[in-house]
């Protein structure tokens, strides 16, 4: 992995910065399937006990928890800025025939689990929070913070969300690398500046402005090249813009073109974004028509 990943399986010693690695361990292994066999020892830890009311648990049920859903972020792309971090919700469902003892999460993209250039985030608790949603099920919640500094470029991909859980009758662990997936995009940019103000009525108007989008490998923004962007109107007396025309940006990022001046309005750029990169419009540019 690209991000160190080890943990201490200790009870409460889970490090809880985003595959963080204390200095005292960093000879240990640091691959995502190490982690993930660390990671079930906290669960199993957490899960384990003598009471004499888990043993009956155990010789009653003596199933496997069931993960049926993981969902992150609402379901919707995490866009992660050129050098801040984002911080997402997580909620997972497990059922087990003894109810759910404990779950948590793991972030990850890359060919598989055993993949050296695999990357990764780790919930920011310890283990996830888990209600009762009745006797056999519960809905465990927790949080992921994705830091621009710890991601490449290459990240701006599809994420699996991994999760692991145990009931409280404690028979076994289950794994379930991919319960479902995130898109991670790259946070962009956009200006505009419609000139000149005023204008008279059908006079030429030159509206200009600038795609960037967040550069994870070198954490700043550069320009998006080759993009198509719309140019939008919104009348003076409207709440919604229409598209004018589109445009490609240069290989820089920038963008020119020129309408003719009808009415007092608002000038905006729009891009739809793509797989790698997130939507955005920029803040309407106001033009006084004389």
């Amino acid at each position: 992995m690209r991000i160190r990943a080890t943990v201490a399986v200790a009870s409460g010693a889970l490090a809880l910065s985003a595959l963080a690695v204390p200095a005292s361990q960093a000879a240990q292994q640091d691959d995502l399937r190490s982690t993930v066999g660390q990671l079930e020892e906290v669960v199993k830890d957490h899960a384990a006990g003598p009471s004499a009311k888990r043993q009956a648990l155990a010789a009653k049920a003596n199933t496997p928890a069931v993960i049926s859903k993981a969902v992150v972020n609402g379901g919707k792309p995490i866009v992660v800025s050129a050098t801040g971090s984002k911080k997402v919700s997580l909620s997972i469902t497990a059922s087990d025939n003894s109810g759910i003892a404990a779950a948590v999460g793991v972030l990850w993209t890359g060919k598989n689990i055993d993949d050296p250039n695999s990357n990764g985030f780790l919930q920011n608790e310890e283990l996830a929070k888990c209600k009762a949603v009745n006797a056999t099920t519960s809905t465990c919640t927790g949080t992921f913070t994705l830091t621009a500094k710890q991601l490449r470029n290459i990240d701006a991909t599809t994420w699996n969300v991994l999760v692991i859980a145990a009931g409280n009758d404690d028979t076994d662990i289950t794994v379930k690398e991919s319960v479902s997936k995130i898109k991670v995009q790259r946070e962009s940019k956009l200006t505009v500046n419609a000139a000149p103000e005023p204008v008279k009525k059908g006079g030429t108007i030159t509206v200009t402005g600038s795609l960037t989008r967040a550069d994870w490998d070198k954490n700043k923004y550069a320009g998006y090249g080759a993009q198509s962007v719309n140019l939008q109107f919104r009348k003076k007396t409207s709440t919604a813009y229409t598209n004018v025309k589109g445009v490609k940006t240069s290989s820089t990022g920038a963008l020119k073109t020129t309408v003719k001046a009808s009415v007092d309005g608002y000038y905006r750029w729009s891009f739809a974004g793509t797989a790698t990169t997130a939507p955005v419009n920029a803040t309407g540019d106001f033009v006084d028509v004389k």
